[in-house]
């Protein structure tokens, strides 16, 4: 989840790093009221916030020096295609505004309801809806080729 809304693997561990070693920290006064899936994206995406606010909006990372899954399949072009098209998403997602990115990946990756991203985003439903939806038309845009870069 870190490395699509980072678009930086190298990013995504430091912020790994740091959530989890901020909860080790923590444990002696640590109180768990919910999920502890739901609280660790929460601490995931807020340090993926402070670390694109401290990169600028606008910065973009080549999604090429991000790493790529690896297929369980024996079949070298079969592995070749799904990482060409993993590629192909990294960079669509990549070319997402941060916000639009961040409802689409917290809802795809990291099985987040529409309500829980709303109040993560501190947002009404309704906008993230808006976002999710607007993120995926642009997805589905980019992947098609009919916006241009």
């Amino acid at each position: 989840m870190a490395a699509h809304l980072l678009g930086d693997t190298a990013g995504a561990e430091d912020v790994l790093q740091d959530v989890f070693l901020r909860f080790v920290e923590s444990l002696d006064t640590f109180r768990l009221t919910g999920s502890l899936k739901a609280y660790l994206a929460t601490c995931v995406v807020n340090r993926c916030r402070d670390q694109f606010r401290r990169n600028g909006r606008d910065r973009t990372v080549p999604m090429e020096s991000a790493e790529q899954a690896v297929s369980a399949e024996k079949n070298p072009v079969q592995t070749a295609i799904r990482q060409e098209e993993l590629q192909r998403v990294n960079c669509a997602l990549a070319e997402l505004p941060y916000q639009q990115r961040e409802a689409v990946v917290l809802h795809l990756t990291g099985d987040m309801k529409f309500h829980a991203i709303a109040t993560l985003q501190e947002v009404p439903v309704k906008t993230v809806l808006s976002r999710y939806r607007y993120g995926l038309d642009k997805l589905r845009s980019l992947l098609d080729g009919e916006v241009s870069k």
